[in-house]
């Protein structure tokens, strides 16, 4: 079965907790703190499958989290890093955070993308042994792992795109030009599924050519089949726009090709101003002054026009040789960039709360699960870094919490693996 979108949720593994633990040796007096640090949680890494066409395998499964890391231990013993959890996905999947629909990545040519990160081990308490706290006794919980809900959406990666009806001629063109297979029929709604063929030009020269099944008009709001797979349109650098010149399923050539570009630009402008070749097919059936009055139409529109009868390939080496002329001209096939997943997003209103303990005198841990999500990458040494933390802490109600909790200036506040002085 042909899927491609899916939506699941992903988790990296949480950073194992430090250790409270003492020295305690025959002989040695006194021998201080030595518990180790938690091992980092493993990751969530999106691992590009050259093997895999679909999404169909997250139907079933719909939630994937990576194995935390190991507790510390005593004698200053670390604890074991949790193993990364990898997820193949095709070639061509766009990563979105779901909420805000932000783009995370694209896998075309990125191969590996490192998703939710493991949050890291937290400190044993021989970190927190000072002057005058000579027996600390507790130590960070490791960091939780990021957690993410994204869609994952399947754009192919194609060179050029067949666009038009439904038994046009698009199957039978790409059957003949090259090595795919796909079914032939004379019925609407043959081809169900994108088929993909390299067309080749000789001298290791190729392009990849996508059939997208048939467009009927309405496509753009959800009639018939054809919009399911307009996404897989967006990718190609160019469109092959195949049109029954001869009318043989009883509607008109032009009134066709009108509705086909409608259909596309509702569905994305940019699609309308894609680079477009018009080709006729079942020319057999059709009478010369239709071929000629479509072609005047089409190239008073601005399009080249070329006949062609698939089946028996009458006219389809010029088209391919036309087409590839086009391509070495054009820039290549769209990557979608990174974009910045918006505050709101990253601490949703449902999930923000968060726990504040104290320690030690003047010193309070605070805990969030969404505080990875919000404060990774910052650099506490970049002043611009700074006063988004500050601005984050204060809107989401952490400093609020820690005024009632009586704290001092000068008194440290950590977050996980950030600690700061706390200054009114």
């Amino acid at each position: 079965m042909f899927v491609d979108i899916a939506k699941i949720k992903i988790k990296g593994g949480d950073g194992g907790a430090g250790a409270v633990a003492f020295h305690r040796e025959k002989y040695v007096a006194a021998g201080g703190p030595d518990g180790g640090d938690g091992g980092k949680g493993g990751d969530v890494v999106f691992v590009v499958d050259d093997n895999l066409a679909t999404l169909a395998d997250f139907r079933y499964k719909r939630k994937y989290s990576a194995p935390n890391g190991e507790g510390g231990k005593g004698g200053r013993c670390n604890g074991k890093k949790g193993q990364d959890l990898e997820i193949k996905v095709p070639r061509g999947t766009i990563i979105r955070e779901a909420n805000s629909k932000a783009v995370m990545a694209d896998m075309s040519k990125t191969e590996r993308f490192v998703a939710a990160k493991g949050g890291k081990g937290g400190w044993g308490n021989m970190h927190f042994a000072t002057s005058t706290r000579q027996v600390p006794r507790f130590a960070k919980p490791g960091v939780p792992g990021e957690e993410w809900e994204v869609s994952l959406e399947l754009k192919l990666l194609a060179d050029v795109g067949l666009v038009g009806y439904p038994s046009v001629g698009k199957s039978s063109l790409i059957s003949v030009v090259s090595q795919a297979k796909p079914k032939i029929g004379d019925y609407h709604f043959t081809t169900l599924v994108p088929n993909l063929g390299v067309v080749s030009m000789g001298e290791g020269n190729s392009f990849v050519l996508a059939d997208i099944p048939g467009l009927i008009e309405g496509a753009s709001e959800g009639v018939g089949l054809g919009h399911q797979f307009l996404r897989h349109v967006e990718r190609c650098r160019m469109l092959i726009h195949i049109v029954d010149v001869s009318g043989s399923e009883g509607r008109n050539p032009i009134d066709d090709f009108e509705k086909i570009n409608e259909e596309l630009k509702k569905f994305n402008p940019d699609l309308a101003e894609r680079p477009m070749i018009v080709a006729g097919n079942k020319i057999d059936m059709a009478e010369p002054e239709q071929i000629e009055e479509f072609k005047k139409y089409v190239n008073d529109k601005g399009y080249e026009y070329y006949s062609i009868c698939a089946p028996i390939m009458e006219g389809t080496k010029e088209l391919m040789n036309v087409t590839w002329n086009m391509l070495k001209e054009l820039p290549p096939i769209k990557e979608y960039d990174v974009e910045e997943i918006p505050l709101e997003s990253l601490i949703p209103e449902d999930d923000n709360s968060f726990k504040i303990t104290q320690e030690d005198e003047g010193y309070y841990l605070v805990e969030a699960k969404w505080f990875p999500r919000v404060l990774k990458g910052i650099d506490v040494t970049d002043y611009e870094a700074l006063q988004y933390m500050q601005r984050v802490l204060e809107k989401s109600g952490v400093f609020d919490a820690l005024r009632e909790k009586g704290i001092q200036e000068g008194d440290i506040v950590s977050l996980y693996d950030i600690e700061f002085e706390y200054i009114p």
